[in-house]
């Protein structure tokens, strides 16, 4: 099954309709944009969520031990270097944080970037995101789906790191982007949103019905 993560929340009751409508994942940003938080913000939007829904943070370029100590304050399972990591980093982040660290594979054009291999052997996810100058993510630019699966699938082959596919992804193309990639998860933050950082209820289950209607014509 494809599961789902519903990222850039900034408000409780977005995480809870993301819970409601079937998300595993349920991500706050402390990296930049509009829809950053700090520990204590973020703490409020994941508070009365369900045990089994997995937190996530996504981070810039912090320092290692700055990382690891916001995740343990706010309880996340899941930390997402989302700053264009290396390997190195991934393995320095291990040292002081005991969670899963996925890490961003920022991609430009048709490409994947010379360090893939590595973070597919490190990560315990690698998030693909589509690479827009200026910004980590969330930007709602899709990526070239067809010309990565080949490369993707062989890169899959090699390490044990799920595929996270994030960029562009909304209910009215995830299903196609699902049936050409194949991701163990797909991301999704502007594709769900009435507004910036606003999260739309309806939207939310309409990219899950999409994510699902694939599955069941599987």
């Amino acid at each position: 099954m494809v599961e789902i993560k519903f990222c850039g929340m900034t408000r409780a009751e977005d995480a809870r309709q993301a819970a409601a409508a079937g998300a595993r994942y349920v991500g706050v940003v402390f990296a930049g944009g509009p829809r950053r938080q700090d520990v204590s913000s973020a703490s409020g939007i994941f508070a009365g969520l369900p045990a089994e829904i997995e937190r996530v943070g996504v981070f810039g370029r912090e320092p290692p031990e700055a990382v690891a100590a916001m995740a343990r304050s706010v309880g996340l399972a899941v930390v997402q270097l989302h700053g264009d990591p290396t390997a190195e980093e991934v393995e320095a982040l291990r040292d002081s944080w005991g969670g899963a660290v996925w890490a961003a594979l920022r991609v430009s054009g048709t490409e994947l970037p010379a360090r893939s291999r590595e973070l597919f052997g490190v990560a315990d996810a690698v998030v693909v995101d589509a690479k827009v100058d200026g910004a980590l993510g969330g930007t709602g630019v899709a990526l070239a789906w067809e010309p990565l699966a080949a490369p993707l699938a062989a890169l899959r082959s090699t390490g044990l790191a799920k595929l996270v596919l994030a960029g562009g992804l909304g209910p009215e193309n995830v299903a196609r982007a699902v049936t050409t990639l194949h991701p163990d998860v797909v991301d999704v933050s502007s594709g769900i949103e009435s507004r910036v950082g606003r999260k739309d209820p309806a939207r939310m289950r309409a990219f899950r019905d999409a994510v699902r209607s694939v599955e069941g014509a599987r």
